[in-house]
């Protein structure tokens, strides 16, 4: 079996990142491209995208399958049923600090008329509500470490000496 036979890693991470949220007391959000394939309340949705919670204290028979993510939960005082599929989901985080991870965005993501037409700084940006990145896998962390080759060496300190004051 090579690359292009797996499953997709999508629903493992999703499942992995959606478990270390619940085991550290953080609530897991996942963001979503609603389109005509997934069952959410249109008047949610913003720009085409919707952020669900999924904490366990939201969402009534939550399951993360390996197609779709369904769920009940309540909007405004009224049951809905919730399906996504997998592909559409374009993060998931936690909301206190942000940590988590976003997918690209893949073909099945966007419906036929968004396909080509999605304008560069929407395919790269996500709304404000949602960290995801359209480009790649992105894990974001609380501190960064970015290194550039092209900075400069940190500049060389002397060596600390002790100077006694009477």
């Amino acid at each position: 079996m090579n690359a292009l036979e797996s499953t997709s890693t999508r629903p493992y991470l999703i499942r992995a990142l959606y478990e270390w949220c619940s085991d550290n007391g953080l609530t897991p959000y996942i963001a979503v491209r609603a389109d005509d394939g997934v069952q959410v309340p249109r008047e949610y949705v913003q720009n085409g995208e919707i952020v669900l919670n999924i904490s366990p204290d939201a969402t009534s028979g939550l399951t993360i399958g390996n197609e779709f993510i369904d769920f009940k939960a309540r909007f405004g005082g009224v049951p809905r049923e919730i399906m996504v599929p997998i592909d559409r989901v374009l993060a998931i985080y936690a909301r206190e600090n942000g940590q988590g991870m976003a997918f690209p965005v893949t073909a099945a993501g966007l419906s036929e008329a968004e396909g080509d037409d999605v304008p560069q700084d929407q395919a790269e940006t996500a709304g404000a509500s949602a960290p995801a990145a359209r480009s790649g896998i992105q894990l974001v962390s609380e501190t960064t470490t970015d290194s550039d080759d092209n900075d400069p060496p940190p500049p060389k300190r002397k060596k600390p000496a002790l100077k006694r004051i009477k």
